[in-house]
């Protein structure tokens, strides 16, 4: 069966399905970013909290590729307010949207995931904080994933 063809809107012609090309390219390139790097094992549930935190940056910062998206993965430059504000948005923009719908899956998916992980608050002051990795708590998965996207972006 061919694919379906769509218009501009990313809607098939007469308003049918709706094919998010914008989330699909936005993970497709998280995903080269991710894999470029090599920090992560594939599937791994470090690399999936990653792959969905950049593709929410790529995506809901509607700019190519820039020096925007290390800045707004760095550590405490309030990028999850920043995802609520754009969804915000977006939700305005296009209620029934199939990207909005699937980047509001994976902001779900991130913020209510919980892992038990290092506490990367818990680092000493300085140039070059360290974090004891025997100290643990529960983190919302997009605090663990966060820190892999940028570092990826920053080595590729």
């Amino acid at each position: 069966m061919p694919p379906e063809s769509t218009n501009g809107a990313g809607r098939r012609n007469g308003g049918g399905l709706a094919v998010p090309m914008a989330w699909l390219c936005a993970e497709y390139l998280a995903d080269q970013y991710l894999t470029a790097a090599g920090l992560t094992e594939p599937g791994s549930l470090e690399h999936r909290a990653a792959l969905r935190s950049l593709a929410l940056t790529v995506h809901l910062s509607g700019r190519p590729a820039s020096g925007d998206w290390l800045r707004l993965t760095a550590h405490e430059a309030g990028w999850a307010e920043w995802v609520a504000e754009r969804l915000a948005a977006e939700e305005a923009k296009d209620p029934g949207g199939a990207d909005l719908a699937l980047a509001r899956d994976a902001w779900r998916g991130l913020s209510e995931t919980w892992l038990h992980a290092a506490d990367l608050d818990d680092g000493t002051a300085g140039p070059e904080p360290l974090v004891d990795e025997a100290v643990r708590t529960w983190l919302p998965a997009w605090r663990l994933g966060l820190p892999v996207a940028h570092l990826a972006l920053w080595l590729t």
